[in-house]
């Protein structure tokens, strides 16, 4: 029964060739770079990390602090961070201070917007 339905509706949807050739278009662009973004944006603790640096520029040591995690676990997420053009750093003195670049800003802004 399904099946025959499936038919019904196939026969009846019908999308213009330049609809169509948009669709296909799309669906054969590159999303590598967007499935690295959501990869990233899949772990609270970066999303911590990003929502610390919306506040503040914020050296390393109080990032280890702030997220309870080890140095070598924090730097593996400033990593992907850094990978994913969501944040950058700077040297001040003895200091690592990390930031968001103006894309992460922007991104986390229109995330933080819609929930």
């Amino acid at each position: 029964m399904s099946e025959k339905k499936l038919l019904e509706i196939r026969n009846s949807y019908f999308l213009p060739e330049d609809v169509l050739e948009k669709v296909h278009g799309a669906m054969s662009e590159d999303v590598d770079k967007m499935v690295t973004i959501f990869k990233v944006l899949s772990d609270p603790t970066r999303l911590r990390i990003l929502k610390a640096l919306e506040v503040q520029n914020l050296c390393v040591c109080v990032l280890v602090e702030l997220t309870d995690c080890k140095h070598s676990a924090l730097s593996y997420h400033l990593k992907l961070l850094k990978e994913a053009d969501l944040v950058n750093s700077r040297r001040e003195r003895n200091f690592q201070i990390y930031y968001l670049t103006k894309f992460g800003d922007l991104l986390l802004k229109s995330i933080e917007k819609h929930f």
